[in-house]
């Protein structure tokens, strides 16, 4: 549930960009760290986490694996706000969908997870629908790829780091405050609209911290209970959700996505099935 509950709210998570298209990609992305603060405060002292924050700024080793899954998903946060705004969702869509395949790999070949036969094909059937896209979206395909691998990488490290989804998000969040920060304070210098044009578009802002950090906390909650092949495949449900929204958007809609989009959802229908067919194994502590 975790799972799906995140890749549903990424889903639909372009028509909130859409409707902030008016401002900069790096004012976006500042606003989304600035705002996610004092949420993420309140979420942790409701949750009395403050003990669980201060034992992992304690580890020199996780504060390091969490500076550079701060960076991994700052990057991937800045690229997604251009692709969305500059219109290109459907570039964006594709590289959640590399992404999956890639999650799957990493979990089979990095954290040793095992695959049956049904779940191979899956894969296979998946690889053939999206290998079609590629050949479609040649002109983009470097947002895809760096949108792919940047959170790939990100959710591995966070299935591996020994801080929970509410702690290891806090951290990785301060990381990100002070460029934040910065970034605002001088465009404000320069004599721009830091919080947008209108009353709409600072409600909007206000809300970044909230829009931003829900998904991820629900993502990081599964990708510490579930395999990460498992999660992989279940994030088939994300880009599908933008590519309807881009296709409503108007742009345009080749014959490739016809062929792709079935196949990559008969893979994720196998897959299910192979999950439901395998016996439940205990679930490992928070």
């Amino acid at each position: 549930m975790f799972g799906l509950l995140a890749y549903a709210l990424w889903g639909v998570l372009p028509l909130y960009f859409k409707a902030l298209k008016g401002l900069p990609p790096f004012d976006i992305v500042a606003h989304r760290v600035l705002w996610s603060i004092p949420f993420l405060a309140i979420v942790i002292a409701i949750a009395r986490g403050w003990p669980k924050v201060r034992d992992a700024l304690r580890r020199p080793s996780t504060v390091g694996m969490l500076i550079i899954t701060a960076l991994l998903i700052g990057g991937n946060w800045l690229l997604y706000v251009y692709a969305v705004t500059s219109g290109h969702i459907l570039a964006a869509s594709f590289g959640y969908y590399l992404n999956p395949l890639a999650n799957v790999l990493l979990g089979r070949f990095v954290l040793k997870e095992q695959l049956n036969r049904l779940q191979w094909t899956a894969v296979a059937l998946a690889a053939a629908g999206i290998s079609v896209l590629a050949a479609g979206a040649l002109g983009q395909l470097w947002i895809s790829l760096t949108l792919c691998v940047s959170f790939a990488l990100y959710g591995l490290l966070r299935k591996v780091v020994p801080a929970d989804a509410v702690t290891g998000l806090g951290i990785e969040t301060a990381i990100l405050f002070p460029a934040a920060i910065v970034w605002l304070a001088w465009r404000r210098s320069t004599g721009a609209a830091i919080m947008g044009d209108s009353e709409y578009m600072t409600i909007l802002l206000l809300l970044a911290g909230v829009v931003s950090t829900t998904p991820l906390m629900l993502f990081t909650a599964a990708a510490r209970r579930l395999q990460y092949s498992t999660l992989g495949m279940l994030q088939f449900i994300a880009p599908t959700l933008q590519f309807l929204i881009a296709v409503a958007y108007g742009e345009p809609l080749k014959t490739a996505h016809f062929i792709a989009f079935p196949a990559i959802w008969i893979a994720l229908g196998l897959y299910v099935t192979a999950l439901l067919r395998a016996p439940r194994l205990p679930q490992p502590p928070e």
